[in-house]
């Protein structure tokens, strides 16, 4: 997070402290002339009812305004409050009250100026991940003494539209990274001309240490010192030489779509107007999109308009409670999936329980830190994202399965017809793939369709859709894109897989693929030779590039074809 930024960020956090206080003197006043008022027996119930909606509201913000000792005596009479309200209010408790009325009393110490506890700020707040722009190139720092051995890393790197920079010694890495930062890192365990290990070296170098992006080694060493010195680092790859370009570029396509994953979204649902304002204040400092609900009765209205990746919700509310909110939620099959999190001064282990019995994922106790409260949703929403990818894309390449990918299309489809703008459907096929199963094994053939999947990945818009349709072929949806464009992209990705070198278990090769592509009716220029498309209905975009891609295998393979076009000429048949 940038100094402004932080600058920006405490501003606002005084600012809410100071409402805070402020507001504070009228709360304990209101809690003290609800106690003076108590007579002590059966009568008191629903003013005792308020005092322990209050007290338990002021348990929870207390601590996260900085006021942890108030936060603890609230939450000590808020416990009292419990007992009477479950139990019968008798003679015993007629005497208690008074005792009562004089520790809540008591409170108002902690906003006499100059008496009592000195607020101060439950944590830092955690920076924001680094959202890497859609569409951007992805900036690759390889740091390689060998510098012939780097070119040919930079050149295939290049190809899978990544921008690459070469450093042939450490401490040039090391003075570009004061003025830059790098969007991930590629290093060489050993600079053989400095002499030195660089998982060991790294330490020597602050700017380096401090880039905070993914980091992957290469070597040509397998020892597990090197391994144990390079997890220290905290690397998320170790990949040995010669370098399997393909492996390390599908790990690198992980590593984007993690950068590239679209901010976590929070509905944040609390009757706390400061409090609930501080947390969407910490959760948009960490890079999230929060909102705030106050009138628990709109949560579905709130849930289709906002479409949180997390409910984080009040267990104590006036009218209704946090589990009966999850109730209904849960009534609803779309929001089965959905996190809810509690977050509630509530401490009694069989409330919680009984809590995250009726809907509920995960409990936290106000008041909690900044940081534990980022770190929470964080988990969360990236755990239920996983899940959701499971159900949705194919493991090995991480793309749309068959169902998902077509169900994209038709939606595409049907934008396209109520827009009047273009929308191209894509079929490609990997070239001859039963003999690499045959000759280099399955594995091997795995290993080529992740990489198509991340050429595809790299080479295509944030807002194109990719799915694996079935083995190697695949389905590519390009929203607002015309024929035109769509032959000179995926010729451009046919050349760049046509120059991928593939190395498994010691054995060279290359593969090639094809292509179909139709585009709808909308797309098709007055007067444009291509009767047969235009007489072809939405329903028969998918059918139509289908049937190209098989004129492109006809016609030699390693080509693109339009529907009812001639291919591109600038194919070499495989």
């Amino acid at each position: 997070m940038g100094a402004s930024r932080q600058q920006d960020l405490a501003e606002q956090m005084a600012k809410l402290r100071a409402v805070y206080m402020a507001r504070l003197p009228v709360e304990l006043a209101e809690l003290q002339a609800l106690a003076g008022g108590l007579q002590g027996g059966e009568g008191d119930r629903p003013s005792l009812e308020a005092l322990y909606q209050r007290l338990h509201k002021l348990a929870g913000s207390g601590g996260t305004f900085g006021l942890a000792a108030l936060g603890a005596a609230a939450r000590v009479l808020e416990q009292r409050t419990r007992v009477w309200l479950a139990g019968a209010l008798d003679d015993g408790y007629a005497a208690a009250r008074r005792a009562f009325a004089a520790e809540l009393a008591e409170l108002v110490q902690w906003v006499v100026p100059g008496a009592g506890e000195r607020a101060t700020p439950s944590s830092a707040i955690p920076a924001a991940h680094a959202a890497h722009a859609p569409d951007e190139a992805i900036q690759v720092w390889v740091m390689e003494d060998d510098a012939a051995l780097g070119q040919q890393l930079v050149r295939q790197l290049e190809s899978f539209n990544y921008r690459v920079r070469l450093f042939t010694r450490i401490d040039e890495a090391e003075r570009a990274a004061q003025a830059e930062s790098p969007d991930m890192l590629i290093m060489d365990v050993m600079f053989e001309a400095e002499g030195r290990n660089s998982t060991a070296a790294l330490a020597d170098f602050p700017a380096l240490r401090a880039l905070g992006c993914p980091l992957l080694f290469i070597t040509s060493t397998d020892d597990f010192e090197s391994r144990v010195r390079a997890a220290r680092l905290g690397a998320v790859g170790y990949f040995l030489k010669p370098i399997d370009i393909p492996r390390l570029v599908n790990r690198m396509g992980q590593l984007v779509e993690q950068l590239s994953a679209p901010p976590q979204r929070v509905l944040v649902v609390d009757d706390d107007a400061d409090l609930a304002a501080h947390l969407c204040l910490v959760l948009r400092a960490a890079g999230m999109v929060a909102e705030v609900l106050r009138q628990p009765e709109a949560i579905m209205e709130a849930l289709a308009g906002f479409q949180p990746d997390l409910v984080l919700m009040d267990m104590h509310m006036p009218r209704y409670t946090g589990p009966e909110l999850a109730g209904v939620i849960r009534q609803h099959d779309k929001w089965t999936g959905l996190p809810i999190v509690y977050l509630s001064a509530e401490t009694d282990l069989e409330r919680q329980i009984a809590a995250m019995r009726r809907g509920g994922d995960d409990f936290i106790i106000k008041p909690v830190s900044d940081a534990q409260l980022v770190a929470a949703v964080r988990v969360r929403v990236e755990r239920a994202r996983q899940l959701a990818d499971q159900i949705n894309k194919d493991s090995l390449t991480g793309l749309l399965k068959h169902a998902s990918i077509k169900e994209v299309a038709s939606k595409e489809i049907r934008r396209a017809r109520r827009t009047g703008k273009p929308v191209t459907l894509a079929m490609l096929d990997i070239d001859h793939f039963k003999s690499v199963n045959d000759t280099y094994g399955h594995a091997a053939g795995d290993l080529v369709i992740s990489a198509l999947a991340t050429l595809l990945r790299q080479r295509l818009r944030q807002s194109d859709h990719l799915g694996r349709y079935g083995g190697e072929e695949f389905l590519v949806v390009l929203p607002e894109c015309a024929g035109a464009d769509a032959q000179r992209v995926l010729d451009d990705i046919r050349q760049r897989f046509a120059n991928l070198r593939f190395s498994y278990d010691g054995q060279n090769f290359a593969c090639s693929v094809s292509a179909g592509h139709s585009t709808s009716r909308h797309a098709v220029a007055d007067g444009e030779a291509n009767e047969a498309l235009a007489a072809a209905g939405d329903a028969d975009l998918l059918a139509a590039a289908d049937a190209a891609l098989y004129a492109a295998k006809r016609g030699g393979r390693n080509r693109v074809c339009a529907a009812a076009l001639e291919p591109s000429t600038a194919a070499v048949p495989a």
